[in-house]
């Protein structure tokens, strides 16, 4: 008797791969969250507009495009409510651990965790885990302010970068957590600068080499901001960036592979063949018509 070929089991390792409409909402929102953050670089003296005016309308932008994102990124892999619902899970196991580090010194455990998942879930997906995990982090801290839209932008992105990393057909072993944490290590800096550009162009009173001034020079506002990052968060970047990299090489490995395995039980677009079994000559009827899933 003949056994039927077992169907391939799709490679789930590599990340969820970005579709066209998914990338149109990405571009979409990315360019909004350009223009949000840097208008005031451009603004007059007597705009007398800031940041704290235009966060609401900010968030209420930003909310259908996290929708957009997901539904785009759905159609274009096919998948169904599970995947949602591993969003879910990862956006409130990372939102139980902002609070752990109290954000002390910029120690927050949350950021290795998008790291991970950006990398497993692939750019669309990572892009709005990382928005939804800011969003409950801030419910459940009470950090709710004019700055939240913007955080929920930062961390997207941040997100949305690892899953954008060379995929695991070309960095494999321990060379991968070492790719991450190197990520993370930039990556935490990087998402420190932006929210400092947010919250820098709104105070006042600073140093004459530091003060953002309305109406200047986009070149010299600039090297008054490198100065202003230098002298006030420097410390805080550091301290996240190295909790990054010391959990992504401690745990990083592990939790990689558990992040794989619930995604592949998930089966997100695993597809239904049907195999009869049979041969001339014939198996037994029961092997016959044998519904197999892949994965």
């Amino acid at each position: 008797m003949t056994h039927p070929a077992t169907p391939a089991t799709p490679n789930t390792t590599r990340p969820l791969r970005i579709g066209p409409r998914a990338a149109a909402a990405l571009i979409l929102v990315t360019l909004i969250g350009v223009a949000a953050f840097g208008w005031p670089l451009l603004a007059d003296r007597q705009s007398g507009l800031a940041h704290s005016q235009d966060a609401p309308w900010l968030f209420a932008a930003l909310l259908p495009l996290l929708v957009a994102v997901v539904v785009a990124t759905i159609a274009d892999q096919g998948m169904d409510a599970k995947a949602v619902a591993m969003l879910g899970v990862l956006a409130a196991v990372g939102a139980a651990l902002r609070p752990l580090g109290a954000g002390t010194a910029g120690l927050e455990p949350m950021f290795f965790l998008m790291v991970l998942s950006g990398r497993v879930l692939g750019p669309g997906f990572g892009f709005v885990l990382g928005s939804v995990t800011m969003f409950a982090s801030a419910l459940l801290t009470g950090g709710v302010g004019p700055w939240m839209p913007f955080q929920m932008l930062a961390l997207g992105w941040f997100s949305l970068g690892a899953g954008l990393l060379p995929g695991p057909a070309r960095i494999r072993g321990r060379a991968e957590p070492a790719m991450l944490a190197a990520y993370g290590f930039v990556g935490s800096f990087a998402y420190g600068t932006i929210m400092n550009l947010q919250g820098w162009v709104i105070l006042q009173g600073m140093g004459q080499g530091i003060s953002f001034h309305p109406g200047d020079p986009v070149a010299e506002n600039l090297a008054r901001f490198v100065a202003y990052c230098a002298a006030t968060s420097l410390g805080w970047d550091l301290g996240r960036a190295a909790l990054t990299v010391v959990l992504t090489l401690t745990v990083g490995a592990t939790l990689l592979k558990a992040l794989r395995r619930a995604t592949r039980k998930a089966a997100f677009d695993a597809p239904v063949s049907f195999d009869s079994g049979a041969e001339a000559g014939g198996n037994h009827p029961l092997e016959r018509d044998t519904v197999r899933h892949a994965g």
